[in-house]
């Protein structure tokens, strides 16, 4: 071994000689935590366990007492002990309201004053105000998603209460819509109360025959909820409802039974989501139970459904036309709002109808009108001269014009006298052959001119023919049934369509009152060019609208009313006899002819003019008679 260190000198020497150097340990492979001075160990331990010693203390002595709120708003509670012992005496606070603190700090003493009385009752806002859930909600409202719920175009009928004397109103309306199966029938239950849905399906008869789904839309801890988290629960409701049934109407008790609160909170709703709210007055049970026939589509426009009443009054009908307003006011208008009504009166008002219009009041006073609006108008003709036929219709379309797709116009006749229950059958007839789903698909909307309110006694052209309305005699099935309608025939009690309309007591459609308007407009316009243009030659097309179809019996209005019914293919809608003797009665014992005829021969026929009568009393009274119901 020495042999190989001979070029270096150093590294052939022993160690002995040589400086001995503090060499550092060889660290060991296993690692050993550092060690601490035990006083800084010890500190660390006594703040520890301060901290913990005070969060004890705070969680033990938080209070359990208080009910949960709404921190954006502060309550403030009493402090007994920090009362003063020379404040003036208070009444005993109800635990339950809430303390508001002055405003001021009392600064000079007082004399103390008289306590007033104090309502000892719970107040209706103190309770719980929590966050708002539906415990039982979506259940229901994930169920029906086979009644197309999603889709904003529907058969979803919904009834809504909150108190239960309303449900009870509700329930036989609901249940009688569902056995029709025309739509898919849905009752809600909001508010406070805590009875279980099927005690109160028990309690008001309701079984599965009735074809009703209900939901349960209260919130959790209702009974004891704030009016305020109540209303707020009843909008979210509603927003869950529309965003899982889109229904097509919702249907509310406005007969005073119901929660001011909930009807509230309903029409804001309504309003800002955009779903129809049909309030029920009082009674609606009895007299709208015809709207439960009605379907979906139909009940969606019940709302947007206006009729306005056009009445004209001729020359020397004051006594028929005093009888007419007595019968509009005596009517019932619980299916909507009372309509306007427009009084064309002529050049000359004799004193009766004078008197009687300073004291008419319409609305009648014991409609529902909050506003206290006049809704009547009256238009005085200044011409004291006869109007022709050409002035009469100008005149008379002139009065009305439908301001959307929805208004529609009923026209009177002095001799009309209504039935009490004529607006419910009128609207249930706009509705049902207007609006529902079948009058769509079949296109009924866009044919039906009008829906008379009565029969007419005689043909419009020809005022000597009575009229027959069409028969529809029942299908017999066997020899003896046939054998008994040949002894006894049946009385036809069907409705039908005839292309001839009316002016006694009908409804005309507003957008083809519109059309109307547009030709009478074209066609007085072509007439006085062809007027003006004419020759000694007979001119075709003046001899076109010369001719008349309509006798002089009605007004002259009317010829173009037919003449646009023949020329669009358009119908109107007359009753069933026996339902024309429960709407409207014509009263033609004191029948007079229209001013624009007034003095006219050829009044009981049709065609053009003709001569002069020599007898007018036995002309007139050929009238009467010949105009005489039956």
């Amino acid at each position: 071994m020495a042999n190989l260190f001979m070029t270096n000198e150093e590294l052939g020497k022993k160690d002995d000689d040589h400086k001995r150097t503090k060499i550092p340990p060889v660290r060991s492979l296993q690692w050993n935590a550092a060690r601490i001075p035990p006083r800084k160990t010890l500190k660390r331990l006594a703040i520890a366990l301060t901290v913990a010693i005070f969060v004890y203390l705070f969680i033990h002595n938080i209070p359990t007492d208080n009910p949960i709120r709404d921190h954006r708003h502060p309550v403030y509670h009493p402090v007994p002990a920090q009362r003063p012992s020379n404040a003036p005496g208070v009444p005993k606070l109800n635990p339950d309201r809430p303390w508001k603190p002055p405003t001021k700090p009392e600064t000079v003493k007082q004399k103390p004053k008289p306590v007033p009385e104090v309502d000892l009752k719970p107040v209706s806002e103190a309770g719980y105000n929590g966050p708002i859930t539906f415990p039982n909600l979506a259940v229901s409202l994930q169920a029906i998603y086979e009644t197309q719920g999603t889709s904003p175009t529907n058969k979803n009928i919904l009834f809504v209460a909150s108190s239960l004397k309303s449900a009870a109103k509700l329930l036989p309306m609901a249940c009688q819509m569902g056995t029709e199966l025309r739509n898919y029938v849905h009752f809600a239950l909001m508010g406070r109360s805590d009875i279980d849905i099927e005690e109160l399906q028990t309690i008001n008869g309701i079984d599965q025959s009735c074809q009703i789904i209900f939901h349960d839309a209260r919130l959790d801890k209702s009974t004891e909820s704030t009016k305020t988290r109540l209303s707020k629960g009843i909008s979210r409701a509603f927003h869950h409802i529309q965003t899982y049934m889109h229904p097509q109407a919702v249907l509310v008790d406005a007969s005073g039974e119901e929660e001011e609160y909930f009807l509230l909170a309903a029409r804001a709703q309504a309003s800002e989501e955009g779903f129809p709210l049909i309030e029920l007055p009082e009674g609606a049970q009895k007299r709208l139970a015809w709207m439960t026939k009605l379907d979906s589509a139909s009940l969606a426009a019940w709302n947007k459904v206006n009729v306005e009443i056009l009445v004209y009054a001729s020359l020397g009908t004051s006594g028929s036309l005093i009888r007419l307003l007595k019968s509009l006011s005596a009517a019932d208008f619980t299916a909507c709002a009372v309509p306007h009504l427009t009084i064309e009166l002529s050049h000359d008002i004799d004193a009766a109808t004078t008197q009687f219009l300073q004291n008419f009041q319409w609305p009648p006073s014991r409609a529902y009108n909050p506003t206290h609006v006049r809704q009547l108008t009256l238009r005085h003709r200044i011409p004291r001269n006869s109007l022709t036929e050409e002035e009469s219709s100008v005149r008379f379309l002139e009065s009305f014009w439908p301001a959307n797709q929805h208004s529609h116009v009923l026209v009177l006749s002095p001799n009309t006298e209504l039935s009490p229950r004529f607006y419910h059958y009128l609207k249930y007839a706009l509705l049902e052959y207007s609006y529902s789903v079948p009058a769509t698909m079949q296109q009924w909307d866009s044919r039906l001119l009008g829906i008379s309110l009565e029969l007419p006694s005689t043909h419009p052209g020809d005022a000597l023919k009575p009229f027959s309305p069409p028969s529809a005699p029942k299908k017999a099935t066997t020899a003896q049934q046939k054998q008994q309608q040949k002894k006894t025939p049946t009385e036809n009690n069907t409705p039908f369509l005839w292309q001839a309309p009316g002016s006694n007591a009908i409804l005309y459609n507003g957008q083809k009152w519109t059309e109307l308007n547009k030709l009478v407009s074209k066609s007085l316009e072509f007439v006085h060019q062809q007027q003006q243009a004419a020759t000694t030659s007979s001119n075709p097309a003046l001899a076109f609208f010369a001719q008349k179809q309509i006798s002089k019996h009605y007004p002259s209005w009317l010829e173009h009313a037919l003449r646009l019914a023949r020329a669009r293919g358009y119908f109107t809608l007359y009753p069933s006899p026996q339902t024309a003797r429960n709407l409207a009665t014509v009263h033609n014992e004191l029948y007079r002819a229209p001013e624009e005829y007034r003095g006219s021969s050829g009044s009981s026929g049709s065609g053009s003019s003709g001569s002069r009568d020599d007898h007018p009393s036995k002309q007139q009274q050929k009238e009467e008679i010949s105009l005489s119901p039956g």
